[in-house]
């Protein structure tokens, strides 16, 4: 049997201190909230921060005020013990939240529930001292289960008040009628407590339990919210739907101060999660005096595929969108809420950019169309990337065009066209088998149908399935440039070549030249905007454009390092301008996608004067460390500010691009807590040492010798190629210079650990 441990209070505070440095942010009365009052709304922790830690845990409260300010208000789950002590636990079942099935074996009962049997383990069976041996563990099985080991005790509405000194308390008292059956009084708790303790508001499902006490509280100090349910699940206190009571707000506004309503409510989403047009609830509750505030909010699972897996994009769609705003919203993640509020709400469309940061787009916005084609690269710019790019791949008659790989599976429906036969193994370029631009010409590519990446679709994580499919095509390289040459907000182009070698020595193919003489056929090799950047894992391929090219020239280190030994830098500034890094070279992670430590590769490669820009900022949760609280713009936050890396590459340019104009970033000191990093192993410090994974090894350093390359190899000229344009001929027909065998290669670490993490 478990046996829960005390907590010990100073040394919590001190942990959770070292997760982020402590600031205050006080949200300011302006008229241009469109909320009730013209306050801003206000950022409700359901259960704490309960996207990390055991829901209604120490953990969990103690997590917000560290991480969302002092502006929010921490809500409790009330069920009743058998000598009727107010417990916060988050549903009338205990068994997902705690650990009793195993404290008190075969012990369940079944019940009536609002009419319905169900069976579990329910509080009304046990006095508060029972649960003593009980432990908090994480309910929701996506999450992190390695603070359980923590043994959070439950805590009573006092101990959370006395421990954890929220700056507002909500009470949510769900099932009334239920405790009142077990001759339990929900009305003389709340009374009762109400007398030693703050409560900001008092929330319930059932009209008849707020009707019982709205003459009992002072609506100054204790606001009551009529809390809706399914528009189909009945009242047990009046025997309404819930969907009827959207007609009578008025009779509501007899009882209760303000609606807490399933965010569907306001914005509903189709069976496709697609947003439909929204409601008018906002406008009718307002109109009738009620406030509303929005609950279902979670960072980790999918919401509509219009908000590209931003969670912070969602909270600005009812806050921030011309029309209304909610008034508070109920989150497991407040921080996001929090920096909506404080930092990017009320922008205006014109917002300028606090910092400089570089924007650069991955296969154009390939978050939301199929990457490099023409809508992705017009996304990626209307959404506000400074640089897009184009990896080139070559055509069987020598197009150079952009695509995110030579293998043609990955990114069209070429396997279901009469092109399948031409798949075969190349273990120079893939494992496995593929079917290879260069088996194709440029007709035939353009032939094919763009499908969309899902990089976590073994998450069940898909990316835009409508997107508008009319008029999609991909982009011969002088195409593209053609594109970004008429775009003024572009600073610049990145051309992106591998496989070179492989391309001269065994398809004739010279895929430098190839670029060389479509940049200078579209005018690149002068000077002015877009300036050009050739970005490539091989420094051969990077040397040939030094002795030819005044061209920005970009390394990509794409295995995992730690630092950098003097020689290999030297090495990398005697033919490159700037490096690309992989994420976990600044910020690695153990095998439970925790950050660990802070690498000295970013500040190494700055001393050498490199700029430095690192790789793939995605918006699915699951692409990032449990310590960015599964937000991506606090991932991007803390590259920026404690990586100090010089630009981002992502398929969500539009996060990327909001993150820079938010207006904490000016605030030097006054900074809101929301907008500092994160500690780098903050979180790693919270679990127990029994579930810890073994330690991982130190990242090495990048040695000289897997820098340096010999000459590329050369490639014959090859014809000219059929149905191109004058651009692309002039490419595949340019002179092919003398180049040796690339020796060196370097492989991705897989990102498969995230398996095992979200199935704990």
């Amino acid at each position: 049997m478990w046996k829960p441990r005390a907590v010990d209070h100073a040394l919590s505070l001190l942990l959770f201190c070292s997760l982020f440095a402590l600031a205050s942010a006080q949200g300011s009365k302006t008229n241009a909230w469109k909320t009730l009052t013209g306050s801003p709304p206000v950022v409700i922790a359901r259960g704490g921060f309960s996207g990390v830690f055991p829901d209604s845990s120490y953990a969990a409260y103690s997590l917000v005020g560290e991480t969302s300010g002092n502006n929010y208000i921490a809500w409790c789950d009330v069920q009743l013990t058998k000598d009727s002590f107010g417990i916060c636990i988050p549903d009338i079942k205990l068994d997902n939240a705690t650990n009793i099935a195993q404290a008190f074996q075969n012990k369940s009962q079944t019940y009536l529930v609002n009419g319905a049997p169900v069976r579990g383990y329910f509080s009304v069976d046990y006095n508060l001292k029972d649960l003593a041996n009980v432990i908090l563990v994480q309910g929701v099985y996506s999450r992190s289960n390695d603070f359980d080991g923590n043994l959070f005790s439950i805590l009573t509405v006092d101990k959370l008040v006395k421990e954890t000194k929220p700056p507002a308390l909500w009470l949510n008292i769900q099932h009334d009628a239920f405790y009142t059956q077990h001759n339990l009084s929900m009305r003389n708790f709340v009374l009762t407590v109400s007398k030693r303790v703050v409560v900001s508001y008092i929330s319930s499902p059932e009209a008849g339990f707020l009707r019982g006490i709205v003459s009992r509280f002072n609506a100054k100090t204790t606001k009551l919210v009529f809390r809706f349910m399914d528009k189909d699940v009945v009242d047990p206190s009046t025997n309404q739907t819930y969907g009827s009571y959207l007609k009578n707000l008025t009779f509501i506004k007899t009882f209760a101060s303000g609606i807490l309503v399933p965010k569907d409510y306001i914005w509903p989403v189709d069976g496709n999660l697609y947003l439909q047009p929204h409601t008018s609830l906002v406008a009718d509750a307002h109109k009738a005096g009620l406030e509303v505030f929005a609950s279902n909010f979670v960072n980790d699972v999918p919401s509509a595929f219009n908000y590209s897996y931003d969670p912070l994009a969602e909270y600005l769609q009812f806050i921030d969108n011309g029309d209304f705003s909610v008034d508070g919203v109920l989150s497991d993640f407040p921080i996001t809420p929090a920096e909506a509020v404080g930092c990017f709400a009320l922008l205006g469309a014109n917002a300028k950019k606090t910092i400089n940061t570089t924007v650069i787009s991955k296969c154009g916005a390939s978050g939301d169309f199929p990457g490099c084609t023409n809508k992705a690269y017009e996304k990626a710019i209307s959404d506000g990337a400074d640089v897009i790019d184009c990896p080139v791949q070559m055509s069987k008659d020598g197009t150079p065009f952009c695509l995110s790989s030579a293998d043609l599976i990955e990114s069209t429906t070429v396997a279901q066209t009469r092109f399948a036969s031409l798949a075969k193994s190349i273990p120079e370029i893939k494992s496995g088998t593929g079917i290879f631009t260069f088996s194709l010409t440029w007709k035939d590519i353009q032939t094919l149908t763009p499908s969309i990446s899902s990089p976590y679709s073994k998450f069940k994580l898909f990316r835009n399935p409508k997107y508008d499919k009319s008029n999609i095509n991909f982009l011969s390289l002088s195409d593209f440039l053609d594109l970004a040459r008429n775009k003024t907000s572009l600073s610049s182009v990145v051309i992106i070549i591998e496989n070179a070698a492989y391309l001269a020595e065994k398809e004739d193919l010279s895929v430098t030249d190839a670029v060389m003489n479509t940049l200078s056929k579209a005018g690149y090799d002068k000077t002015g905007p877009p300036r050009v950047m050739i970005q490539s894992t091989n420094s051969s391929v990077l040397m040939k454009f030094k002795g030819k090219t005044n061209y920005e020239r970009v390394y990509e280190i794409d295995e995992l390092v730690g630092d950098a030994v003097v020689s290999a830098v030297n090495d990398i500034k005697s033919f490159a301008n700037s490096v690309v890094l992989q994420k976990k070279s600044v910020y690695p992670t153990n095998s439970d996608l925790f950050l660990t430590v802070s690498t000295k590769i970013v500040t190494t490669l700055h001393h050498a004067n490199l700029s430095v820009y690192a790789q793939t900022f995605s918006n699915e949760f699951v692409s990032q460390a449990w310590d960015f609280f599964s937000d991506p713009t606090v991932e991007i936050n803390t590259f920026v500010q404690e990586g100090l890396v010089d630009g981002v590459i992502t398929d969500f340019p539009k996060t990327a691009n909001r993150y820079r104009r938010n207006k904490c970033l000016t605030m030097g000191d006054n900074m809101p807590v929301y907008m500092l990093p994160v500690q780098i192993g903050g979180l790693l410090q919270a679990v127990p040492k029994g579930y810890l994974p073994p330690a991982s090894a130190p990242l090495p350093p990048l040695k000289e010798s897997e820098v340096k390359e010999p000459p590329l190899p050369s490639a014959s000229p090859s014809p000219t190629p059929s149905g191109s344009s004058a651009g692309n001929n002039s490419a595949a027909q340019s002179p092919k210079n003398a180049q040796g065998k690339v020796t060196i290669s370097f492989l991705l670490s897989p990102l498969a650990v995230l398996v095992a993490c979200l199935l704990l």
